[in-house]
């Protein structure tokens, strides 16, 4: 019995220096100003990527019927990547104090300039930022083609049976390619969201900037290019929107620990162990929106993007300093680390990465 009270108490103690580990380091980053709203480095980014997608559309017009058009093609899928990580900032409240101008800022974005439903890609998002790498809870490890459990595996194999097996074993070297549908996945996903049946606000907004961007669009690109080359352009086009927006977020949080279905962590740990951040230059931090510190972003959803290099230097010695493991590799090791996770993953190993924080309660 007194071995059972003995137990108790130090699981007791535990949780309340875990609460208390991430009020301390919250109370330390909102005195540091890291919190406070950037509002001239956003309102730069919101009127320049305005005044960049008008003028890569002019130039799409100016130029013509040509094969020219696929580097412009390129060009439009970097644009749009860019304006939707900027319609993550304003989601996460990044931007402005009010929440009406952020949500507003998001689906003008999202909706009407990139052509991804706001109120689709919110709450996917919010369940995932709730709950990272958490199996039941988490829908980015819930992908339709590639398994990142076992038991994702084993389901699917009864499924479609044996001869999948190969694919499933092989499957982290098909990760990259399959992001080149990526981006008509999300367009698909959008649409589909809008017109179901499930709870959105301001469904009919939604409904209008998506019906404009996307059929407008396609009535631009068919109107001034021929219909060979406005289908090649296409592809071009939303193959590498969708491998760039793949390429920055798979590095997050694939290949990292699972939680169990019935874990239940504390805040800090919950995101910390759970997410890595890319070491980089400020080229990099362009590149990925900001989204390469992620365990930064996780931690403070709302700190606004140029704060959170600043932010990471403390938060890593503040993670080290209460024996908080925290992830940070090199861009291509990530890449690297991902596809090993997932052709293991397929090869039927249960547990290729085990939590540490399970590891720790086992210890106790």
């Amino acid at each position: 019995m007194t071995e059972q009270v003995d137990r108790g108490v130090r699981v007791v103690e535990r949780r309340s220096r875990a609460i208390n580990d991430f009020t301390e380091l919250s109370r330390t980053v909102v005195a540091s100003g890291l919190m406070r709203r950037r509002y001239g480095y956003y309102w730069t980014k919101l009127i320049g990527g305005a005044l960049v997608l008008a003028a890569a559309l002019a130039g799409f017009v100016l130029i013509g019927d040509t094969w020219w058009q696929l580097f412009t093609a390129a060009a439009l899928a970097i644009v749009f990547t860019q304006i939707a990580m900027l319609g993550h900032d304003a989601a996460h409240r990044q931007i402005f104090v009010s929440g009406r101008w952020n949500d507003w800022t998001s689906i003008v974005l999202g909706d009407l300039l990139v052509g991804m439903s706001y109120g689709w890609w919110q709450h996917k998002h919010t369940r995932h930022h709730a709950n990272p790498n958490k199996i039941g809870s988490d829908p980015d490890i819930e992908l339709p083609v590639i398994a990142v459990t076992a038991d994702q595996v084993e389901e699917r194999a009864k499924h479609y049976g044996r001869p999948l097996a190969w694919v499933m074993a092989h499957q982290g070297v098909f990760f990259f390619p399959i992001l080149l549908l990526e981006g008509l996945s999300l367009h698909a996903s959008s649409v589909r969201r809008v017109v179901s049946r499930e709870p959105l606000r301001r469904r009919p907004i939604e409904i209008a900037f998506l019906a404009i961007r996307l059929g407008g669009y396609l009535a631009l690109v068919f109107v001034v290019l021929s219909p060979g080359i406005a289908a090649v352009f296409l592809a071009v086009q939303l193959g590498l929107f969708g491998v760039y927006m793949g390429l920055a977020f798979a590095p997050n949080h694939k290949g990292m620990p699972l939680v169990p279905a019935g874990a239940k962590l504390d805040f800090l740990r919950r995101q910390v162990l759970m997410s890595r951040n890319i070491r980089g230059s400020r080229l990099l931090d362009v590149a990925m929106g900001g989204l390469n510190y992620q365990i930064e972003h996780h931690l403070f959803p709302s700190m606004p993007r140029p704060h959170l290099r600043q932010a990471s230097g403390a938060i890593r010695e503040y993670c080290l300093a209460h024996d908080v493991r925290y992830t940070e590799t090199g861009l291509w090791e990530s890449y690297r680390i991902v596809t090993r996770y997932i052709n293991r993953v397929g090869l039927g190993e249960r547990d290729p990465f085990e939590c540490p924080l399970l590891q720790v309660r086992q210890a106790v």
